[in-house]
């Protein structure tokens, strides 16, 4: 799955993608962040906000893949690399390969979901028009506390009765 070794700057993009992820869970969103850079540029950074949306498409990597190509007034995001705290599930991975990224960088994998390699890998697809490189497991510790830390703050609270966010 990996395509080549991580930089000292991926870990320290990753490092900023696991910033917005803690911002989307102090909002009760499930703590996925993700940042777009072109040429060690921030373009555009964001995390889930499905919740607050009330979006099923309004996953860190769409909302950061939509703001960065506003920004740059193109939907081709060629040349750049797009960090993610956990692997993209095959929503995510499709959208990744149709906006030309070049690299995706992110954090644990997601065995149940994941759309780069745990379950399906869209990103290195011989048959699709694009590929992408992709770095799995980078900050991966931090980014599975970071997940865990969510469900069971959210486990618990459902223990004691608290209202949440999620309504099923």
């Amino acid at each position: 799955m990996t395509s080549r070794l991580p930089t000292e700057k991926d870990l320290f993009f990753l490092s900023i993608a696991l910033e917005e992820g803690r911002i989307a869970a102090r909002s009760g969103e499930v703590p996925m962040g993700a940042l777009l850079v072109i040429d060690d540029e921030i373009i555009s950074r964001g995390h889930n906000m499905r919740e607050s949306l009330n979006d099923p498409t309004a996953h860190a990597e769409i909302i950061v893949i939509r703001d960065a190509s506003k920004r740059i007034g193109r939907w081709r995001l060629t040349g750049s690399t797009l960090y993610v705290t956990s692997e993209p599930c095959p929503m995510c991975a499709g959208a990744i390969v149709q906006s030309r990224i070049k690299r995706l960088v992110f954090g644990s994998y997601d065995k149940k979901g994941g759309g780069c390699g745990s379950i399906i890998n869209i990103p290195e697809e011989e048959r699709l028009n694009h590929r992408v490189e992709v770095i799995g497991g980078l900050l991966a510790e931090e980014s599975r506390e970071l997940l865990q830390g969510f469900f069971k703050a959210l486990r618990e609270k459902e223990k004691v009765g608290a209202r949440t966010l999620f309504s099923y």
